[in-house]
């Protein structure tokens, strides 16, 4: 009965800890409670069967980020008039014969084709298939391992493609962004992909939502201080306020 309660008390903290950080690692986890790597994979199987939480690589995520576990396909539809908004606005900070950097993401693909329709003479540099899939002759893939469910390319062969390249600006896609933990991406994969962008571009533009505002996903990719420019919904959020004080360039769509 000790032992139940153990696990229960463990559990519980573990929720609680998804509830103030958004995101746990097994290794982690294991480290704080003392216990195999093992147990706390138990533990979150166990938790994400009562519908508390989501399994991601390496940890898991709360469930109230459901949008981990849509398709693509599902992802497209979701929050689309807004990030419609946003990819439209961000168009405003691309010149024509530039070359643009942008990774995967269904705001990306959205940009991407806000872009084309607007401009004739730009180069784009993605690890985006979907995009890849809608070129017009102007974009270069970055080839690598292949994530088919979310379609992007990743690994050390996309990280060494990339530094062949300069970019003007980078626009990156990602799932949250903290004043203090700065942006993230739920694919622990794609997140070293991201960080070789924005060393690589000149200027680096974030597109989020406001449901990414204050949140954390699984993987921090860098500090908010690296963001020259966000742009995003214009939702009252005292997140915003406190990227301003970091120095972050904020616009609203």
């Amino acid at each position: 009965m000790g032992t139940e309660l153990d696990v229960e008390q463990r559990r519980n903290k573990i929720l609680e800890l998804l509830s103030t950080q958004g995101k746990v690692k097994v290794s982690f986890l294991s480290k704080t409670f003392g216990v195999s790597e093992v147990s706390i994979r138990s533990d979150l199987a166990a938790l994400e069967e009562m519908g508390l939480l989501s399994r991601v690589h390496g940890g898991a995520i709360g469930a109230s980020n459901s949008y981990y576990g849509m398709s693509f396909s599902q992802r497209k539809k979701t929050n689309r008039q807004e990030k419609q908004a946003i990819a439209n606005k961000a168009c405003e900070y691309v010149e024509e014969n530039e070359t643009v950097m942008i990774n995967s993401g269904t705001t990306s693909l959205l940009f991407y084709r806000a872009l084309t329709s607007k401009f004739k003479n730009l180069t784009f540099v993605t690890n985006s298939i979907a995009i890849a899939l809608e070129s017009r002759g102007n974009v270069i893939l970055l080839g690598g391992k292949i994530n088919g469910e979310y379609q992007f390319t990743y690994g050390a062969d996309t990280r060494s493609q990339i530094e062949n390249y300069h970019a003007d600006k980078v626009f990156l896609s990602v799932d949250g962004i903290t004043a203090s933990d700065g942006f993230s991406s739920y694919y622990e994969e794609d997140v070293d992909i991201l960080r070789v962008m924005i060393e690589n571009s000149a200027q680096t533009y974030v597109l989020a939502d406001y449901t990414k505002i204050g949140r954390n996903a699984f993987v921090k990719v860098d500090g908010a201080n690296r963001i020259d420019c966000l742009v995003t919904n214009e939702k009252p959020d005292p997140e915003l306020e406190k990227l301003k004080k970091l120095g972050v360039r904020i616009e609203f769509a």
